[in-house]
């Protein structure tokens, strides 16, 4: 579907600019990289140009050089088409989020990024090193979330300023909002394709299954098309809301795996990853590893030919259920990041979202080809578009990084959401219901017991009734 558009979009539109994490080379099939049809058409860029072997390829890298391809465009009165990638590498690209530290070399030898190294410490530790030098970043962050722990610190060690510090000065320049900097360019648009899952009319704002992005700065502008589904997260994938969207995912991974996706994984395997496996070192964490689609195959690919072949069946179907689950999880990811940053995001540099139905594939033409052309073609000549952009209700006063501990359950608790759902939680609640219970009990002892002369002594030696109940209630 997206062949057409795009072969439509070029004749308007000029060059096109893929920009995706397929930057490493192999994988073709799992990652979903554009088709030799389809680059046959223009030029494409940031796609495997990596090895395989790299782990510290990260998103300033990717922005870094995806951000000069784009200006080189623009200098040749072209027009970059951005397709494809997570919304955290398009974020990066399109607003000023990120805080670049100390340039490092991308090295396929050793690891030389400093957060990689913090992210092999205890993470309780990390967060409590954290507290002590960044204590404001350290109150937004879990200590369960490494990841985020180990890169503030990262920043405070590598430029000697704090996290939260480098994110208000992004916040306070002219632009800038809660969620971060200004947009880099002036003009932004974006294009979400949206699947209505149960054959009724699609709320404004969810239910989708592909987007576009288009950036114009006055004749320059770029397109990016992304996976997405509902706005659920629950893992699974339960409920006639998901069936259709569901459906499509599973027939994703039939379609991978007709095309020759367990040949690409051995080879893939015996090249890069078997020395690993046998050395005890491999890492599903970093680089292309990371992708949905390889580490779940793990235990299949290192017992081929090393078990019964009803093991390895087995082993096989297990892998392939748990890629068809994972995918679908992602995608709901996918999509709250969409909703949260994109449509909802607060301050000033909010570009506008124009949703396109693509339920009925039928219509295609008409539904979503004949209105991107469109929206597009008016950005391009500086007009505002017929159609007119999604609008969804912003919670300005909700805070995502609140910190909040529950005594209760022992746990903590970061964003007013998250919160409001744990309190509301049947193990929260069955916590509160055990302790509720123990007072109770511990009250009613207290009321019904018989007090003997020799109670009765030490009471009078201890304080009267009244307050040895009132010092028993407030220990319990």
């Amino acid at each position: 579907m997206s062949f057409r558009m795009k072969s439509r979009v070029l004749k308007k539109a000029g060059a096109m600019h893929l920009a995706d994490i397929c930057v490493y080379e192999g994988l073709d099939i799992i990652t979903n990289k554009v088709s030799a049809q389809e680059q046959r058409m223009c030029q494409h860029h940031m796609i495997s140009f990596v090895d395989p072997l790299v782990t510290n390829y990260t998103v300033v890298d990717f922005r870094n050089k995806a951000t000069a391809l784009i200006e080189d465009i623009f200098a040749r009165d072209k027009i970059p088409i951005v397709v494809g990638g997570t919304n955290y590498y398009i974020e990066a690209l399109l607003w000023k989020v990120l805080v670049s530290t100390k340039p490092q070399e991308v090295d396929t030898e050793k690891v030389t990024d400093r957060k990689v190294e913090l992210e092999k410490e205890d993470g309780h530790a990390l967060h409590k090193r954290l507290s002590q030098v960044d204590p404001e970043m350290a109150a937004k962050l879990h200590p369960h979330d490494k990841r985020k722990v180990a890169r503030s610190l990262q920043v405070f060690e590598e430029t000697g300023i704090s996290h939260s510090e480098f994110l208000h000065r992004q916040h306070s320049e002219e632009g800038g909002g809660p969620l971060g900097g200004p947009l880099k360019f002036p003009n932004l648009c974006i294009l979400w394709l949206h699947a209505d899952q149960t054959g009724a009319p699609t709320p404004v704002g969810c239910k989708q299954d592909r987007s576009y992005i288009v950036i114009n700065a006055g004749l320059e502008s770029a397109v990016r098309p992304q996976t997405r589904d509902d706005e659920h997260s629950s893992g699974g994938i339960q409920g006639p809301i998901f069936k259709v969207l569901d459906e499509r995912l599973d027939k994703r991974v039939d379609d991978m795996l007709a095309a020759g996706l367990l040949d690409e994984l051995r080879d893939f395997h015996r090249r890069y990853n078997q020395k690993k496996v046998a050395e005890d070192s491999q890492d599903y964490q970093h680089g292309i590893f990371q992708s949905i689609g390889f580490k779940e195959f793990h235990e299949y690919l290192v017992t081929e030919g090393k078990c019964t072949p009803e093991t390895s069946n087995q082993l096989l179907k297990k892998g392939i259920e748990s890629l068809k689950q994972v995918t679908k999880r992602y995608a709901r990811k996918q999509n709250r990041w969409v909703k949260n940053r994109f449509l909802n995001r607060p301050g000033p540099s909010v570009p506008p979202v124009y949703g396109l139905e693509v339920s009925d594939v039928s219509k295609w033409e008409e539904s979503v080809l004949e209105p991107a052309l469109e929206i597009v073609q008016s950005f391009i000549q500086g007009h505002k578009p017929v159609a007119a952009p999604v609008k969804t209700p912003c919670n300005e006063m909700e805070n995502k990084r609140s910190y909040h501990m529950c005594d209760l359950c022992d746990r903590i608790i970061i964003g007013d959401r998250e919160w409001a759902a744990h309190i509301k939680s049947k193990s929260h609640l069955h916590q509160l219901k055990k302790r509720r219970r123990l007072d109770s009990d511990a009250v009613t002892a207290i009321e019904n017991q018989s007090i003997s002369p020799d109670c009765d002594k030490e009471l009078k030696e201890k304080g009267s009734p009244e307050q040895n109940e009132k010092e028993v209630k407030s220990r319990v």
